[in-house]
């Protein structure tokens, strides 16, 4: 919509040219014109320039494409540039009719011929110009929240396509998980069951332990992915309890110490006697430590040796630090390893479901810890887990 006070901009050297402009203004009946003056491009960019207010913008700019410090379409681009909302009428001599038509081309709105407009044709040249820049800005300002929605649905559409896609691998590898230990309890229960009184004492004892190890995999796996469900709904609630933090370390390792038996790996535990009580979520800690614990062991060498470092550092945090002499981790694999699922390409067939790494990193930001991963193929993986030390 048009105001009906225009407030207008000349640029024009030439002050015939200009008085002429002036007074067809002075007889327009149906709107009023307030004309500003300038003769120099610069002039009229120093002043678009301190125009920030409403009060002193400028409805329409009138543009004579002969200036001294600025020729032809070369005044168009810094005026654009300085007010790209405000609308522009070029001015020119009755034989630059290709230069006015360029001009349009480049971004004006209309333009005039010196010397053969009258009133009607400069008013309708006026209205006609911010008419044509409004609908031009309004177009714009639809296409750009068009731009805007589109990505935003873009966003959205492969948001859910990666979601869509995570629960189909969750499916797929969750029931691949638990197939295995059901199979195995199947499998035992059954053999108990239709030779019970043929099987030695030895091989009963055989098939109860395989069942009670299927069980605690199934539990395990069960509890592993109700805490990253907790943690993603965000209600996952931490509980600080004073813990004895060598003693947990300890129990860690004696817990563990049967699996690493079976591969002939040794667990070595080194730590300070600076160290007391902290506060601490045991749950979380169980969760964090005992899974790097575990995948040292899982993917050790056999005959090879597994060290865990429990230390105090000087700014008031302690350091747990797991470091085995296995496989090793790609350097390629190393940006995914802590996303839901992600195993390393050179696994092979060691069993595993992907979720012990998000789960640590997941528990580590809940309890407002670190960390940070050391590893070459071949060689070996170093973790190293930082956590702020609360003391009692």
């Amino acid at each position: 919509m048009i105001a009906s006070s225009i407030k207008i901009l000349l640029i024009e050297d030439n002050l015939a040219e200009a008085r002429l402009l002036q007074e067809f203004l002075k007889q327009a009946h149906k709107s009023e014109f307030t004309l500003v003056h300038v003769k120099r491009l610069r002039d009229a960019l120093a002043l678009l320039s301190n125009c920030t207010s409403t009060e002193c913008s400028f409805d329409v700019i009138l543009l004579d494409l002969t200036l001294p410090d600025s020729q032809g379409l070369a005044s168009l681009t810094p005026l654009m540039d300085q007010a790209p909302s405000v609308p522009i009428v070029v001015l020119t001599n009755t034989n630059d009719d290709e230069l006015a038509l360029a001009a349009v081309r480049r971004g004006a709105q209309d333009y005039l011929v010196k010397r053969q407009g009258n009133v009607e044709v400069l008013v309708r040249s006026l209205r006609y110009a911010i008419e044509r820049k409004q609908a031009l800005e309004a177009l714009r300002a639809v296409n750009q929240a068009l731009e805007i929605r589109v990505e935003e649905r873009t966003a959205e559409l492969v948001k859910a396509q990666k979601l869509n896609q995570f629960k189909s691998e969750f499916v797929s590898m969750f029931s691949h998980d638990i197939r295995n230990p059901l199979n195995t309890i199947l499998l035992a229960a059954g053999l108990l069951q239709n030779n019970d009184d043929k099987l030695p004492k030895e091989k009963k004892l055989t098939h109860y332990q395989l069942i009670r190890s299927a069980v605690k995999n199934m539990s395990q796996l069960l509890d592993e992915v109700s805490l990253l469900g907790k943690v993603d709904s965000g209600k996952l609630q931490r509980d600080f309890t004073l813990v004895d933090l060598k003693d947990f370390c300890s129990q860690l390792l004696e817990e563990a110490q049967l699996v690493a038996a079976e591969k002939h790996i040794r667990l070595v535990f080194t730590t300070c006697e600076q160290l007391s009580k902290a506060l601490c979520d045991e749950n979380l800690l169980r969760h964090i430590l005992g899974n790097l614990l575990s995948n040292a062991i899982k993917y050790s060498h056999p005959n090879s040796n597994v060290y865990f470092e429990l230390r105090l550092k000087d700014d008031n945090t302690v350091v747990f630090r797991i470091q085995d002499q296995g496989i090793g981790i790609p350097q390629e694999d190393q940006k995914q390893l802590f996303e839901p699922f992600h195993r390393a390409s050179n696994v092979g067939t060691i069993p595993g479901t992907g979720l012990g790494l998000a789960i640590v990193k997941k528990c580590l930001e809940a309890h407002g810890g670190e960390i940070a991963v050391n590893s070459e193929v071949g060689v070996g993986t170093t973790f190293t887990v930082t956590l702020p030390l609360m003391k009692a």
